[in-house]
């Protein structure tokens, strides 16, 4: 009760922010941004577009792959009526397909740009079943799979340049609160429902997908302390806030239940300034491995905390990327000790 009064009185956390801060409030104290350049998902509308805005705004260079190249120009020429100085590149991606993903890691490593930042930001809620080109629910394909795979291949560029600038390298990979609804085996399940479309439940392959953002996250921090890269990687709950994640569930339904809830939605701005201050802020220097909500670290679920879990999820997403699977897992492939 009293954490539900401290967030809808938007009060400050140990970081000094809270509920009601925007990602224009967590940038004030950022240091010169104007050297690093950054890779956004999912930055053509909502949390993902006022993430890039402020990033742009505070002297970042941007890298906006979409699905949708055209919408992500309009994204772009938004941000440069308000920054003209911007530094902007629009490429394609579609990150439910890997054979996409591999691309457009090809064409950025050819522009020989550095990077400083990457934000796995793009979420997807599908409401009917599908099953991405490479065989695997779509859902998770799109949200989990395909950040994962847009991670491991970014991650030499990061240390690289981590490694010839002294500035630490940041990951921050968007999940949501909803990984504590998952419960269950999630390799069984996974398989489940993309073996057996009558098994689908949108929400709970939502919340698996989610999940298994957080366990990447604190799998990919140990990997990266067992390197001693100068790279970390953190996870954040944005909060409450209708974007268009929900437009495939528009209707009386979503409405009303939007409208019983709105004392607890966030506004973009204050749903963004998760991020940015996980993306910027100095305080978390050689911070990792860590998950954040309203601007402060808080714990994750008792699933999305297990070790053996995030273990486990990772070496599934590695079979499930590796260039000559099928992508037919099978769990007993990623069975714990």
């Amino acid at each position: 009760m009293l954490e539900t009064v401290k967030y809808l009185l938007g009060s400050a956390g140990a970081s000094g922010y809270g509920s009601k801060s925007t990602a224009e409030n967590v940038t004030e104290q950022s240091p010169d941004l104007r050297s690093v350049t950054a890779i956004i998902t999912g930055a053509t509308s909502g949390i993902g577009a006022e993430t890039a805005r402020v990033l742009a705004k505070r002297g970042v260079k941007l890298i906006l792959p979409a699905r949708s190249v055209k919408a992500a120009e309009e994204t772009k020429a938004r941000i440069l009526s308000e920054v003209p100085e911007a530094e902007i590149i629009v490429m394609a991606l579609d990150l439910s397909s890997l054979s996409s993903v591999r691309k457009f890691v090809a064409e950025f490593e050819y522009l020989n740009f550095p990077l400083n930042l990457l934000i796995n930001n793009a979420g997807k809620f599908a409401h009917q079943h599908a099953i991405s080109e490479d065989g695997i629910e779509m859902t998770f394909a799109t949200n989990h799979l395909g950040h994962f795979l847009l991670t491991k291949l970014l991650l030499k560029k990061m240390i690289e340049t981590a490694n010839k600038t002294g500035v630490q390298g940041r990951i921050v990979n968007v999940s949501s609160s909803i990984h504590g609804w998952f419960s269950g085996d999630s390799i069984q399940y996974l398989r489940l429902i993309t073996k057996d479309k009558s098994q689908y439940d949108a929400t709970r392959a939502y919340a698996l997908s989610k999940l298994a953002n957080v366990l990447h996250t604190k799998e990919l921090a140990q990997i990266l302390k067992k390197m001693g890269a100068n790279v970390t990687v953190n996870c954040v709950h944005p909060g409450i806030v209708r974007t268009r994640l929900t437009r495939e569930r528009e209707g009386i339904v979503t409405d009303l239940v939007f409208f019983l809830t709105s004392k607890l939605l966030k506004t973009i701005p204050q749903a963004a300034a998760t991020t940015c201050y996980v993306a910027t802020h100095p305080r978390l220097a050689n911070v990792s491995g860590k998950y954040f909500a309203d601007c402060n670290e808080v714990c994750s679920s008792k699933l999305g905390s297990n070790s053996t879990e995030a273990a486990r999820i990772w070496s599934a997403s590695e079979i499930m990327v590796a260039k000559n699977s099928n992508a037919n897992l099978d769990p007993s492939d990623a069975q714990s000790d």
